[in-house]
């Protein structure tokens, strides 16, 4: 009775979250959940949002690593939106890829609520 319980419920695996599953830090569901609500969503396979999200966490760790050379030089110990900035707009690479992409800081920035 209570034995055969008690083995059956060490046996249970605790289910893991397929971004724990891939060993990455990005959502997996959460990028999984904003491309279906585009209008091709049904036509995802089942790896796309895997494979997406490994793809911004890689540009991710490349950009915040070139934006924390950036704030180093800068004697800064924080990275701010403008290393960010520099770093993307100083390698070749990245700048091609948001070469479409116009970025005005002043537009980006929450403005602080005067009270």
């Amino acid at each position: 009775g209570s034995k055969t319980m008690q083995l059956s419920f060490r046996r249970r695996k605790h289910t893991q979250s397929r971004s724990t599953r891939a060993e990455l830090q990005f959502p997996v569901s959460r990028v999984d959940r904003l491309l279906r609500q585009g209008a091709y969503g049904q036509r995802l396979s089942s790896s796309t949002p895997i494979f997406l999200a490994g793809i911004l966490e890689y540009l991710t760790a490349n950009i915040l690593e070139l934006a924390s050379k950036e704030a180093h030089s800068s004697r800064k110990i924080r990275i701010t939106p403008e290393h960010v900035q520099r770093a993307v707009e100083n390698n070749q690479h990245l700048s091609h890829l948001f070469e479409n992409e116009t970025y005005r800081q002043s537009d980006q920035m929450p403005q602080p609520s005067k009270k």
